[in-house]
């Protein structure tokens, strides 16, 4: 009787150790399907954003400058192309020029080409001289479109 007594306390201690080391593995493996679960939705979440970017590259895309006259008269234009897209890289941006009189009247448009590629957060300079139409006060810039990489 003596010996069955201690078998029952002893599956007592171990019953206790089987249940709890069966919550452990159980709860790790939960985890490690969380952590699988997160990862795939990353990159579900980061396919999408780089799908969006490639889509629209005008919507990640702008450009900033200024412009002056020269000694010869033309229109020294100076411009930088910023990417704000976080994954898509942008080639052959096409920005629309378009030359304004004192009144704000439309007098001409035109196109330069930024043949460079620009990574995600990047930026891009350029220079270009037009020999503008009379009356010239302001030039607007503008993003057309671009190539994605």
């Amino acid at each position: 009787m003596y010996f069955y007594c201690i078998q029952i306390k002893q599956m007592k201690k171990i019953i206790p150790a089987i249940i709890m080391s069966l919550v452990f593995t159980a709860c790790g493996s939960n985890q490690k399907e969380a952590e699988t679960k997160a990862k795939d939705k990353y990159e579900q979440t980061k396919e999408t954003l780089e799908q969006t970017e490639k889509k629209s590259p005008k919507r990640f895309l702008t450009v900033d400058g200024n412009d002056r006259k020269n000694l010869i008269g033309q229109r020294v234009i100076k411009g930088t192309v910023i990417n704000k897209a976080t994954v898509a890289s942008y080639k052959d941006v096409d920005i629309e020029l378009s030359f304004f009189s004192k009144t704000g009247a439309l007098l001409e448009k035109d196109h330069e080409v930024i043949y460079e590629t620009i990574a995600p957060g990047g930026k891009s300079s350029f220079k270009t001289k037009y020999f503008a139409p009379k009356g010239t006060d302001s030039v607007a810039m503008k993003i057309v479109g671009a190539k994605v990489e």
